[in-house]
């Protein structure tokens, strides 16, 4: 039996695992249906990093059942502190790849904070954020939301907490709320929900050497770690957050806020996370590459099997401590279809994390466009740019092609049906324009200043912040 080490934040196999599995490769090898040989890879081992989120679920499967191995790759996983630090080490090649937010690839390679050309062959995940305020703004939301039964209609909007805010401002108090990254999804459905509700979120003027992205803002959004969301607004320092899981959940347990809204509420079946490596790496190590890709579909893949059947099990790996190092609990209450927001009001929400479902792993032109849209909007884009600036550099960042040759390998392995994927000889690598937003705006992603035009809050046209 294959036995594994465990350390706190580190997963890896054992060396002398490592010795056997080489010595006995060619018996291993004869049991893979057209695997990779040894010498195919140009690198066999690598260690990945990730946050303490259960949206890196896709990497601690495909290392739990083996499918790495069987790709020939023996792969150490690292729990990193923060994004920056794990963006940093993957640009200065500690990481051969990572767990990203799907904005760092792409604000990477314009130049946004660290500059670096960094790709995507593999999106991770959609949906699996949430917005939480604390109790106390809770209770001063409440008599604003219409309820329902005793229980309050979803989705709760921002436009109930703007007499909130407003009334944080006309005492002089500023009203702050966490994000984990400049970047970051979590940065822009926060922003996207405020702004909707009509609470300007501030914005970026990098041109001017302004990155703190609160220029003009009626609520103030700053950067803190996910695992530090709860115990900062407990402290006070914050009054609410917006977070992946299980940081929402968490304050639910402890008693000290409540889920407002999730993602897919805001933006149904949003991209999410993705698997970032550089381009120089890609470029070095393309077999190798593909072969990560191939593990990694096939791990989302078993997220979603059986409606979620395994979900259980994943979630048992993920409470332990080298990966989210959450209670079984606390992770399950989303991870297996459903959400709690208030004490006591669990709801059913089947698609809170979706891994493989709606081809969730292909990494999609238009999902680069909307998060280029989105810096554009909020100033971290400081300049108008061309409807065709947005296409080139989705194009350069998201990689559906590599995507594309490793989903084929598993189809020819028959690991994999053709039917699991996009069709591939007609994919365009946009989706039809989408407009289950929180606000009904429609995006089209072939059209993103159209898109920008259509908002009451944010830059769009000609405008920049002066």
């Amino acid at each position: 039996m294959i036995k594994a080490m465990k350390y706190t934040g580190i997963v890896k196999r054992e060396p002398l695992v490592k010795a056997m599995a080489a010595l006995f490769s060619g018996v291993l090898l004869l049991g893979m249906s057209q695997a990779h040989a040894v010498g195919d890879l140009e690198k066999e081992d690598l260690k990945f990093g990730f946050i303490k989120l259960t949206d890196m679920a896709p990497l601690a499967i495909a290392y739990e059942k083996r499918f790495f191995e069987d790709e020939g790759l023996y792969v150490t996983l690292e729990a990193q502190a923060n994004w920056k630090v794990l963006l940093d080490r993957v640009i200065s090649g500690e990481l051969d790849g990572a767990h990203m937010l799907a904005g760092q690839p792409l604000g990477a390679t314009i130049g946004f904070g660290t500059q670096a050309h960094i790709i995507t062959a593999f999106s991770m995940d959609l949906n699996g954020n949430g917005i939480t305020v604390s109790n106390e703004v809770w209770e001063q939301m409440k008599p604003h939301i219409p309820m329902e039964n005793g229980k309050p209609v979803h989705p709760i909007k921002a436009d109930y907490l703007k007499p909130v805010v407003e009334q944080y401002k006309r005492e002089g108090k500023p009203f702050k709320m966490g994000m984990v990254f400049p970047v970051s999804t979590h940065n822009y459905e926060l922003r996207y929900w405020l702004a909707a509700g009509g609470i300007n979120p501030g914005y970026y003027a990098p041109h001017k050497g302004d990155t703190s992205g609160t220029i003009g803002a009626d609520a103030l959004l700053s950067v803190t770690p996910p695992p530090q969301m709860p115990s900062t607004m407990e402290a006070g320092t914050i009054h609410g957050y917006c977070v992946g899981e299980p940081w929402n959940q968490q304050a639910v347990f402890k008693g000290i806020g409540v889920p407002v809204i999730t993602d897919y509420e805001i933006w149904k079946n949003n991209p999410e996370k993705v698997f970032g490596v550089s381009q120089q790496w890609a470029d070095a190590n393309p077999n190798t590459h593909k072969a990560v890709i191939k593990a990694m579909i096939r791990a989302a893949k078993w997220l979603d099997d059986n409606d979620n059947a395994n979900r259980p099990e994943a979630v048992k790996i993920l409470s332990r401590p080298e990966y989210v190092g959450a209670d079984y609990d606390v992770i399950a209450n989303s991870m297996t279809g459903t959400f709690e927001y208030e004490k006591g009001d669990k709801r059913e929400v089947p698609d809170f994390n979706v891994f493989f479902r709606y081809h969730a792993t292909y990494p999609y032109y238009s999902d680069a466009v909307w998060y280029l849209s989105q810096m554009r909007r909020w100033g971290q884009i400081a300049d108008p740019k061309p409807d065709s600036w947005y296409m080139d550099i989705a194009k350069k960042v998201y990689r559906p092609d590599l995507y594309a040759e490793a989903a084929r390998e598993l189809i020819a392995e028959g690991k994999m049906a053709a039917s699991d994927f996009p069709d591939f000889a007609t994919e365009t690598g946009f989706r039809a324009p989408q407009s289950e937003f929180i606000d009904g705006i429609t995006f089209d992603g072939t059209r993103p200043n159209a898109y920008l035009e259509s908002f009451t809050i944010g830059l769009k046209g000609d405008e920049v912040v002066k």
